[in-house]
């Protein structure tokens, strides 16, 4: 299933993915999905489902930049690239919420593969989060925050 999975090369594409069932991965991928749920990194505690970000937009958002909303969702934990090791990258599902995890973040059960996202599609991600030059704001790692 993982092979035949097409890719992302850019924002604009993955705009093309928004939906209310569809969610942002960082895995290994489907198949190293399919028999797990996450874990909390906290307490060990095995979670109802599978961690992801949702690619929907809030009404609130208004008329925006469709390619910022994505970017942001890329950008909140393309550290899990580097935290989790060798073969982790972003995939997208579209998947059922089964509740919500340590963090607020949906849990889901994937229910279809999307797509994988490519490197291309990460570098837009970070020049245009980068070029909002915002002193308050980036990713969601917390590996380097004092204990």
């Amino acid at each position: 299933m993982t092979a035949r999975l097409p890719t992302i090369t850019s924002l604009a594409e993955l705009t093309g993915f928004i939906g209310d069932d569809v969610y942002l991965r960082w895995s290994q991928g489907p198949e190293a999905d399919e028999a797990s749920t996450s874990r909390d990194s906290l307490t060990g505690v095995e979670l109802p489902g599978l961690s992801a970000s949702p690619l929907h937009i809030e009404p609130w958002w208004g008329d925006r930049s469709r390619e910022l909303w994505v970017a942001r969702r890329l950008f909140d934990y393309r550290h899990l690239r580097d935290l989790r090791g060798p073969g982790v990258r972003a995939w997208v599902l579209r998947g059922a919420e089964v509740g919500r995890g340590p963090d607020n973040e949906p849990l889901v059960r994937c229910l279809d593969a999307l797509a994988w996202v490519a490197d291309s599609a990460l570098r837009e991600c970070s020049a245009l989060v980068g070029a909002q030059r915002s002193d308050e704001w980036g990713p969601l790692d917390r590996s380097n925050s004092d204990h």
